[in-house]
């Protein structure tokens, strides 16, 4: 039976068990086997550096492509703390999918949301994201079923409201709901 970890990857944490370099002050950056001791256990996709959450791990190559490949267009919900008040044209521009450099996104799920309606569940960011009194932010749920390097951030960017801060919450019905951030579990590997 495949193994399928569950972790709530915290910010600033690599994606990968080794650092394979090192940040300008000589040091090594954390990595999952700060928080993962699992042997031949593999992340199924990628979740950058400066983004938290959902993280899937698992030693069967089959369930790690069938997880990561966009072909199979599994979904993939974000919770986005964005610079600005995005407005419904905004929202409509993601859900039509928008153009970056590397072409059209597929239409995408987005809608804003009250965080404070999340709280406990969702924790506060270590460090936390710069407040400005003068420039207001807002939350998006977003959810796509691709996996550009980079894309939310890029399809923020795109309609005008840089990401500040992005959390993903789930991947297909996988989700970190209840779970603190350097926390994993493991659960079946079934896929619908």
């Amino acid at each position: 039976m495949p193994r399928l970890i569950l972790f709530n990857k915290p910010y600033g944490v690599l994606s990968q068990f080794t650092d394979r370099g090192t940040d300008t002050g000589g040091t090594t950056r954390p990595t999952l086997s700060n928080f993962i001791d699992v042997p031949s256990v593999y992340p199924a996709g990628r979740l950058d550096r400066d983004s938290e959450g959902l993280l899937l791990l698992t030693d069967d190559g089959g369930l790690q492509a069938r997880i990561a490949d966009p072909r199979f267009k599994l979904p993939k919900t974000y919770l986005v703390q964005v610079e600005g008040d995005v407005a419904e044209a905004g929202l409509a521009s993601l859900r039509r999918g928008v153009r970056l450099k590397d072409g059209p996104t597929r239409p995408a799920e987005a809608e804003r949301i009250d965080i404070c309606r999340l709280w406990p569940a969702l924790w506060p960011r270590d460090p936390p994201v710069r407040f400005r009194k003068t420039v207001p932010d807002c939350w998006l749920r977003l959810t796509i079923r691709e996996g550009r390097n980079r894309q939310v951030r890029r399809m923020t960017a795109a309609i005008g409201h840089p990401t500040l801060r992005l959390v993903r919450w789930s991947v297909g019905d996988w989700a970190i709901e209840g779970m603190e951030p350097g926390e994993w579990r493991e659960v079946p590997a079934t896929m619908r």
